[in-house]
């Protein structure tokens, strides 16, 4: 099986008005509205795929669960960087539809129905502490860490099993936007995350 690992940041915005009980739940709590809509990106800042090197690319999915998270029979979309190679586009579809074991397998258990990769322009910035998120004609999104009590320190869940990442950075989306595969959503005010990312199959 094909070595992979990717490290990076990946920031969620779902459908869930208040944070979103799956992370703590792992899956065994229904989300806020009974199913779950999710636009995420990703931001690869290191990363290998057997040779291919993954490093600078972007990539976004989309994911709609119809309850219980940890039931399965979710629908996926993935989008990929136009400038990202073809070698590393297949190689994302391979981690992303959890072919190649390691962090992402579950999701070779829980997606029923796959609806393919695009590739498009994405854009991932970050100003302050907002993570600025476009994909082009698809998402546009704000998602901003809420505040904690200490001065300078924001809202972190640590330690977690949760399969994204152990620590989440609980936070509100200032706008969240997302038109794709006849799907129009909009999540402004309502639940998001950001979690510092080190996945792979090693």
């Amino acid at each position: 099986m094909e070595k992979w690992s990717l490290k990076g940041e990946f920031t969620l915005s779902c459908s869930c008005t208040v944070f979103c009980p799956c992370v703590l739940s792992l899956g065994e709590h229904p989300p806020t509205e009974d199913h779950c809509q999710t636009w995420a990106a990703l931001r690869i800042d290191q990363g290998r795929f057997d040779d291919v090197d993954l490093a600078g690319v972007k990539a976004g999915l989309m994911i709609e669960i119809p309850g219980l998270m940890s039931r399965g029979n979710w629908t996926a979309a993935l989008f990929v960087d136009e400038k990202a190679s073809v070698y590393a586009v297949k190689a994302l579809t391979r981690i992303f539809m959890g072919k190649v074991g390691g962090s992402t397998h579950l999701l070779s258990i829980l997606v029923g129905n796959f609806l393919g990769v695009r590739q498009v322009p994405i854009s991932y910035r970050t100003e302050g502490q907002t993570r600025l998120i476009t994909i082009d004609k698809i998402v546009d999104g704000a998602i901003t860490p809420v505040r904690g009590k200490q001065k300078g320190e924001n809202v972190v869940i640590r330690n977690s099993e949760y399969w994204i990442a152990p620590d989440v950075t609980v936070s509100k989306a200032d706008k969240s936007r997302f038109r794709a595969f006849g799907r129009n959503w909009n999540f402004t005010g309502r639940s998001a995350e950001i979690c510092q990312i080190d996945w792979g199959n090693q």
